[in-house]
């Protein structure tokens, strides 16, 4: 018979496995945002399934793979367009994203304005400021207010 301990200190250790696992996929998330990436293929490449992925990740980071992934193609968007080089199309599909009325509906909810407008106020809101500084400032947080609607990863 199992010492009534031994449960606990398994979950412990699977929890602390899953923590790691999930730090996998959000650190490739961060680095490939401009790949087509889907739940599926991220829990494959951690030996998750794709619904015990999302739970965890969910927990651990309060929003699902897909509002992470969205958030990482906006952040770098905003970079482009301010920018300015680049048209919203142009941007919408160098982060990664293959549809321009997600891309605009996902950067309202984030940025609280459409990407053409922020591109227009946007290429000399951050002027003369440091890189490091504009990145931090001008960070998409999701508009609280704003409904979330999380199709699956495409």
């Amino acid at each position: 018979m199992c010492h009534p301990s031994w449960g606990r200190a398994r979950t412990a250790a699977q929890r602390l496995s899953d923590l790691a696992r999930l730090r996998r996929v959000r650190d490739r998330i961060d680095r490939e945002y401009a790949q087509p990436l889907n739940v599926e293929a991220l829990a494959r490449g951690v030996n998750m399934s794709a619904g015990h992925l999302s739970r965890q990740f969910r927990l651990a980071y309060g929003e699902s793979p897909y509002a992470y992934l969205m958030t990482r193609r906006i952040e770098r968007a905003t970079a482009l367009l301010r920018r300015g080089d680049l048209s919203v199309t142009e941007v919408c599909f160098a982060v990664g994203c293959s549809s321009l009325g997600t891309f605009s509906t996902r950067f309202t909810e984030l940025v609280g304005m459409p990407p053409s407008a922020y591109r227009r106020r946007g290429a000399g809101a951050a002027a003369g400021m440091p890189p490091c500084v504009a990145k931090q400032v001008t960070r998409p947080v999701r508009n609280q207010e704003a409904p979330v609607a999380e199709p699956q990863l495409a």
